[in-house]
């Protein structure tokens, strides 16, 4: 375990309205953890701010006290950021979640949930580009790239993030868009917390209310079969559908419906934009697969965000991720060998998530992270109650990985990456050279420690 530097707090609890804590004080384990329970947060000191006024006065603190500064809205991907927490203040953004909604343009909160703005955005019959899970935190999503069910149309979350409003390694608020401080703009905008505490962030809505959505679910024993048939099927796929692919053990609790408890099946989700009667035509090749479980049907563009089934309180996991440029019949076998019947894989989860379209297609303006342009996302992932349940899911995890690598692309997208990596993957040369170049000008003593971190020598 690091040794967590012990530092005198009182002069941050004399300026900061929100709770403040030290290791061995009652609450501070509380206050360190991560959403992502199989990692362990040792920071050397915890804030919880109320307000931006708060987290200007914490950055001022921790830049004179030698302490880095780390935003945390939820922790849903701690796991790069663990090692660097020893000699840092863990900022809590949870209590920024404020949400305002004017015409097609929110403005939340820097630790504001997907589940505070969606259904706020229903109601005035918009939809926004979240992701699978409504309890991930909208800024960390939307800085890294946010890969939602309308990607395939609509392209990444962090295209339509037109402002960010943040606290600077200099303690001043500073707003962030186009024509103000627009170099700022372009970095955060892929570049994720690496250059300031975001208060709040303001995107673009858009006018959907509904869309047909649902599961397709068959027996794992037709993994092959389905498998076959959506590798063959998604590649040419309108951009209207946006769907997923996985391998599923459903565990035998209460919560999960009768029919899948305790069963491991092979499905495929998704959604698609336009007419219900054109959605149908669009499904029909997987639907000829005969699906023992089909609930597609039109529903409110509010309720994708918990389609997914994704866990909804803390739970602890390990995860590997890969992109693919392509899923031909050969690693549609290998995946199924890995993770298939037979194979006594661990993994709750082995998915791989439709891209292309607008996924892969630039905007006129963006910011360092455009486009992710590989056709498939992979995420494998399994439960890790203990150390060793870990160690078995990361190398089951790894094992996916693996069998897929002459089809996998060199780049990662960070959204999905689980540990430390080196992050000029994510980026194309020139954008990862422009990010390192801006990381040195504002913030050039790595005040600010983020989930992947930026290393600024190189650009200095």
């Amino acid at each position: 375990m690091a040794i967590r530097t012990q530092i005198d707090l009182e002069p941050l609890r004399d300026r900061h309205r929100g709770g403040v804590l030290a290791p061995g004080d009652p609450d501070f384990d509380q206050a360190r953890r991560a959403w992502q329970l199989a990692v362990d947060q040792q920071p050397a000191a915890v804030a919880v701010p109320e307000d931006k006024a708060d987290v200007v006065a914490a950055v001022d603190f921790a830049r004179g006290a030698g302490l880095g500064v780390a935003p945390q809205a939820t922790g849903h991907n701690a796991g790069p950021l663990a090692p660097a927490l020893a000699d840092t203040l863990l900022l809590k953004t949870a209590r920024l979640r404020d949400v305002e909604i004017d015409g097609r343009r929110a403005r939340v909160g820097g630790g504001a949930r997907w589940e505070h703005v969606v259904p706020r955005a229903h109601s005035h019959g918009l939809a926004a580009l979240h992701g699978s899970a409504p309890t991930v935190g909208v800024t960390g999503y939307s800085l890294v790239g946010g890969l939602g069910w309308l990607v395939r149309r609509h392209g990444l979350q962090v295209n339509s993030v037109t402002a960010v409003e943040l606290v600077t390694a200099d303690a001043e608020v500073v707003r962030a868009d186009e024509r103000v401080e627009s170099e700022l703009f372009w970095a955060v905008r892929g570049g994720g917390g690496n250059f300031g505490v975001v208060t709040a962030i303001e995107f673009e809505l858009l006018p959907i209310s509904h869309v047909y959505a649902g599961w397709l679910v068959w027996d794992w024993r037709e993994s092959q079969r389905v498998l076959r048939r959506w590798a063959s099927w998604a590649p040419h796929a309108p951009e209207e559908v946006t769907t997923a692919a996985r391998i599923t053990q459903f565990p035998p609790l209460p919560t999960v419906p009768a029919g899948l408890r305790g069963r491991t099946v092979v499905k495929i989700d998704g959604a698609v934009l336009g007419e219900e009667s054109r959605a149908e035509e669009l499904l029909r090749p997987l639907r000829e697969l005969r699906p023992e479980l089909d609930t597609f049907a039109t529903m409110p563009a509010a309720d994708l965000r918990q389609m997914h089934g994704d866990p909804e309180e803390p739970s602890s996991h390990v995860i590997d991720h890969g992109l693919l440029t392509q899923f031909p019949p050969e690693a549609v076998d290998a995946f199924v060998a890995a993770v298939g019947p037979g194979s006594d894989s661990p993994l709750v989860v082995a998915e791989l998530r439709q891209l292309g379209g607008a996924a892969g297609r630039p905007p006129e303006r963006h910011g360092a992270l455009a486009t992710i342009d590989d056709l498939f996302a992979m995420v494998a992932v399994a439960v890790a109650p203990d150390e060793d349940a870990a160690a078995a899911g990361l190398a089951a995890a790894r094992n996916v990985s693996r069998a897929l690598e002459p089809w996998s692309s060199e780049r990662r997208y960070l959204g999905f990456t689980a540990e430390q990596t080196d992050v000029r993957r994510a980026f194309e040369p020139a954008a990862y050279r422009r990010l390192q170049r801006i990381k040195a000008d504002l913030d050039p003593d790595g005040l600010f420690r983020a989930n992947h971190a930026i290393d600024p020598a190189a650009g200095s």
